[in-house]
């Protein structure tokens, strides 16, 4: 058998077809690069990024949704109210993925103990300031007085209402002096004390930074969980800002979120057979009972 000389095959170029656009594009943050709401006295959150950042002329970033939906039968109907309805029998039926179409990108100053909460969120890309890599800044969060609360006695992770005002002045006091460690903090990083365990003088009302980025869907558990009643008033000025900023870019999907979701109550079995029958919850837990209560206010029974 004679030698035979292989030679690799060559590889056909990769051609990339472009498509331009069949109507002009607008950008749905308006050719800004941030939207930006200050909260608190140090505090803020920006928003820094959407996608679809370019939408057709007359439509928000909703196609986007839409657009999705669609692909799993066909472009189907294309007028705009029709898309209303879509979008809303999306968000009424549960069906989330095409909402996961839509991202958003900020840039948030919090707090850490506020940052620790938002944290539980594993849904987000974060990527958060590093204090063993810099110094933190001189930024601590501090209520005014009268947003001192006391603890509350049917939540346990919750205040409600404030505590009487020597209570409070002697926990601004309280404050104030772990804010005085940040001399101490700088003094001792600039004597050679590794940044990593410096930090470990500072309280966790010191602020944090992040850019945190996330799909609609799970933007919309998170604002459903903070920006309820129930949740730490902090955060939920932070999600209620957080609202506002998408609000213009997904008004349909905003709009299906605040009325079936939002706004919306969700009952139990034994809630519903309350209601069919008239007669008490079939339940002997007294927080259930309690919850039952508080619906049928709202509901006007």
């Amino acid at each position: 058998m004679s030698d035979a000389t292989l030679s690799a095959p060559v590889a056909a170029p990769i051609r990339v077809q472009v498509s331009q656009p069949e109507t002009p594009l607008r950008d749905v943050m308006a050719g800004a690069s941030r939207w930006n709401i200050p909260i608190h006295e140090h505090g803020f959150i920006a928003l820094v990024d959407a996608m679809p950042r370019l939408v057709p002329e007359g439509q928000t970033a909703d196609s986007a949704i839409v657009q999705s939906a669609r692909v799993s039968y066909g472009q189907g109907t294309r007028m705009v109210s029709e898309d209303r309805g879509l979008v809303r029998y999306l968000m009424r039926h549960r069906h989330s993925t095409p909402f996961e179409m839509v991202e958003f990108k900020f840039h948030i100053a919090m707090p850490i103990f506020i940052a620790r909460q938002w944290i539980r969120h594993r849904t987000a890309n974060v990527n958060e300031y590093s204090a063993r890599y810099s110094i933190m800044p001189d930024r601590f969060y501090r209520p005014d007085i009268e947003n001192v609360r006391k603890q509350s006695k049917s939540n346990r992770q919750g205040g409600e209402g404030p505590i009487e005002a020597g209570t409070a002045e002697e926990f601004l006091r309280l404050l104030e002096g772990a804010e005085a460690n940040y001399q101490k903090y700088l003094e001792l990083t600039e004597r050679g004390v590794a940044r990593e365990l410096a930090r470990a003088v500072l309280p966790v009302s010191v602020y944090t930074e992040w850019y945190w980025k996330c799909d609609l869907h799970n933007i919309f558990h998170f604002l459903s969980l903070r920006m309820d009643p129930h949740a730490q008033i902090e955060i939920q000025d932070y999600a209620k800002a957080m609202y506002e900023l998408i609000k213009p870019i997904v008004p349909t999907a905003c709009e299906a979120f605040e009325d079936y979701r939002l706004n919306a109550m969700h009952l139990t079995g034994l809630e519903i057979e309350a209601i069919r029958s008239g007669k008490p919850l079939a339940t002997e837990n007294k927080r259930e009972t309690a919850e039952w209560e508080a619906k049928k206010v709202q509901l006007g029974l």
